[in-house]
């Protein structure tokens, strides 16, 4: 089957607005989590979030386009349009490029704004953009317009692996010869008064709303839930001998991946994190038993997703000794749901380029069910030429990709 390697990446979230800053933001360790102020959260239990401030729409779309777009679709093209300039094409062929967009949930303050017009004053005033603004793969459609693709037009919406599988499903795509390019894109924004309290009521947030810089805290033994962060990422996929050809530069190639179902919960993860390793373990087959020397976990600060995933990274490799360096970017970005596999692949990409150990923030205390290395709190130096990063989501839902140096 054909190669596939990445040449162009983009990336906002509330550490940065374009890949450079958010990854030097977050190789620093510097937390993005702060208090809520896109809604009133007077009466909520949890009042913090990885919220991305003085984000201005009309910079990346024509201002009467707006409001057309839900913040979701929003940030999507703020990344495709930074991923599209970094691969620097003099021309494409349009039909021969699509796009696998992603997000976990979509256009949710938008359903819930309409919803709210509806109830108190009756649904004449719905806005007739409501429904297009609102849909997932809208993302994609608004995408592909702005950049002319009219290759395959694909969108994953299995919560938060949503974004690794829309990775997959290009390289499937390019493969298996459906296209020579495709623009992967990630984005999620639900952030709102519905969302938050959505999320609360399951128990699965973090409530430290006193102290939002050390809220998510992913393997520390003190975690007490995940924090909802918001943003996108975009990354370009070309076919290798494609991407040789016009001397574009090659950041890395995707060499594996893996999917499974866990069948078994429709929150809480396997047992043992049993469909995360064969999600692991298929990934791993693919690239073909390949030194892995980081993984980006999935991490999410909360109880079972920290230690399931821990214990089936130790049976993936043959035990703790064996495991490579592991670390979560959440404690600086909080959890950006479907967005997050896409924004945690080109920060592992940027992380094999630089040569460097994004750090594990906010571990402070030992967990005895967490006992693997996670570059605790400082980046570290290292020779990076293979990364795993793994996403897995509530319906027990798993993806896990490998991508190496070129």
């Amino acid at each position: 089957m054909k190669r596939v390697v990445i040449t162009g990446m983009g990336m906002i979230n509330c550490v940065g607005m374009d890949k450079e800053s958010s990854f030097k933001a977050i190789i620093d360790g510097k937390c993005g989590i702060k208090s809520i102020s896109l809604f009133d959260t007077s009466k909520h239990s949890v009042s913090i979030a990885g919220e991305i401030s003085d984000f201005d729409p009309t910079t990346v779309m024509n201002p009467k386009e707006v409001k057309k777009a839900d913040r979701f679709i929003q940030f999507g093209i703020k990344a495709a349009q930074e991923a599209m300039e970094d691969a620097e094409f003099d021309e494409i062929d349009s039909e021969r490029f699509g796009i696998s967009s992603a997000s976990g949930i979509g256009g949710l303050p938008n359903i819930e704004k309409n919803t709210i017009m509806s109830s108190t004053r009756g649904p004449r005033r719905i806005s007739p953009f409501f429904i297009p603004s609102s849909l997932v793969n809208m993302l994609g459609g608004f995408v592909s317009i702005e950049h002319n693709l009219k290759g395959p037009n694909l969108s994953s919406v299995t919560a938060c692996a949503a974004s690794t599988h829309a990775i997959s499903e290009a390289v499937k795509t390019i493969m298996l010869g459906g296209a020579d390019k495709m623009l992967v894109v990630g984005a999620e924004a639900a952030i709102c008064d519905v969302g938050v309290g959505g999320f609360a009521a399951m128990k699965a947030l973090s409530t430290s709303n006193d102290n939002p810089q050390k809220a998510s805290r992913p393997f520390d033994a003190n975690r007490n839930g995940f924090v909802m962060g918001e943003g996108a990422a975009a990354l370009v996929l070309e076919e290798y001998e494609d991407a040789k050809k016009r001397g574009a530069k090659i950041y890395a190639e995707v060499i594996g991946f893996g999917e499974s179902g866990d069948a078994n919960h429709i929150t809480t993860p396997a047992p043992e994190g049993e469909g995360a390793y064969r999600a692991m373990k298929a990934a791993l087959k693919m690239a073909g038993g390949v030194k892995i020397d980081y993984i980006n976990a999935h991490g999410t600060s909360t109880k079972y997703n920290d230690w399931y995933e821990s214990m089936a990274v130790k049976k993936l490799f043959g035990g703790k000794e064996n495991t490579p360096p592991i670390s979560s970017i959440k404690g600086q970005i909080g959890h950006c749901l479907g967005a997050a596999g896409a924004i945690e692949a080109i920060v592992s990409i940027m992380a094999m380029r630089d040569g460097v150990l994004p750090p594990t923030i906010n571990y402070e205390v030992a967990d005895p069910d967490c006992d693997l290395d996670y570059v605790p709190n400082v980046a570290r130096e290292a020779k990076i030429d293979t990364i795993m990063s793994n996403s897995f989501g509530f319906g027990g839902t798993n993806g896990s990709i490998i991508i190496k140096k070129v």
